[in-house]
C-alpha cells in the first residue's frame, strides 16, 4: 500500500461516502423518513459528548475551539432534526373536524346547524 499515498485513500472513501450517503437519503420512502431523523439525533447527541470531551481534553487554542465549533453544530443538528421530525409527525396526525361543527352550533346560526347536521349524517353512513 505504499504506492498511493494515504491522503488520496482518504479522499477516495470520503468521496465514495458521499456518493452513498446521496443515494440512501434521496431513495428512502416517506414512512422511514422520522425513524431515520430520530436515529440521526441519537448520533448528533453522541457527537455532542464526544466533542464536548475532546474540547475539554485539548490543551490547544486550536483543539479546543474546533471543540466548541463540533458542539455548536450537533447542537443546530438536534435541534433542527426534531423540529422536522415533530413536523413529518403532524403531517400524518388526523385533522379533526368535529370541534369545528360544534363551535358552530353553539354560535346559534342556520349555518352553524346545517353545518352540524351534515357532519352527524357523514358520520353515521361512514359507521
Amino acid at each position: 500500500m505504499d504506492l498511493i499515498d494515504h491522503t488520496v485513500i482518504n479522499l477516495i472513501i470520503f468521496v465514495l461516502a458521499i456518493y452513498v450517503g446521496y443515494h440512501v437519503v434521496w431513495n428512502v420512502t416517506p414512512a422511514l423518513h422520522t425513524p431515520l431523523m430520530a436515529v440521526t439525533n441519537a448520533i448528533s447527541a453522541i457527537i455532542i459528548v464526544g466533542a464536548m470531551l475532546a474540547a475539554a481534553l485539548t490543551d490547544t487554542t486550536l483543539g479546543k475551539t474546533m471543540g466548541v465549533l463540533a458542539v455548536a453544530l450537533a447542537a443546530v443538528n438536534v435541534f433542527g432534526g426534531f423540529l422536522v421530525t415533530r413536523r413529518m409527525l403532524e403531517m400524518f396526525r388526523k385533522k379533526d373536524k368535529a370541534p369545528r361543527a360544534a363551535g358552530a352550533l353553539a354560535e346559534g346560526g342556520e349555518a352553524g346547524k346545517a353545518d352540524a347536521e351534515a357532519t352527524a349524517s357523514t358520520v353515521k353512513e361512514t359507521h
